[in-house]
């Protein structure tokens, strides 16, 4: 193999012939290196560890419903609001209404139906209904009912 090198070597004695050889070299290691690219990041991308689905995952989304009761107001009709996953069993809900907060509320599941864990926020998702049923009462003030869209 040396020998034959060397030959070459010795054969190619114009500096263009050289750098010929050099830039068809590595003109195959760059199409060699974009066909295999692809696959290189499938790969890594399929060996990445897969977070399994929780309650937030099943959850969030968006839902259109109306206020239903109001300790400070009217009632509102047309009111969307926007569930978040935020962690592990966690959501934020957020709102088109003012008068609905912002608010985090940590989920847990009883039966078919997924509810706060604890909090001044009430989370009821009853996903046995078609489509699936939001009540929440935000800070035990304002509650809102709607059906996820």
């Amino acid at each position: 193999m040396r020998r034959h090198t060397i030959l070459l070597v010795r054969q190619l004695t114009a500096p263009t012939e050289i750098i010929a050889v050099y830039r068809f070299i590595c003109g195959v290691l760059c199409v060699c290196s974009a066909a295999l690219l692809p696959l290189i990041i499938a790969s890594a991308q399929s060996d990445a560890p897969k977070r399994k689905p929780d309650l937030g995952d099943v959850a969030q989304g968006t839902y259109v419903g109306d206020v239903i009761s109001d300790s400070k107001g009217a009632s509102k009709s047309d009111v969307t609001l926007t569930v978040t996953r935020i962690g592990i069993n966690r959501v934020r809900i957020s709102s088109d209404y003012a008068r609905l907060p912002t608010v985090e509320v940590p989920l847990t599941k009883a039966m078919d139906k997924i509810l706060h864990a604890r909090g001044t926020t009430t989370f009821l998702l009853d996903r046995s209904k078609r489509p699936p049923r939001l009540d929440v009462s935000f800070l035990n003030e304002v509650s809102w009912a709607g059906t996820k869209q």
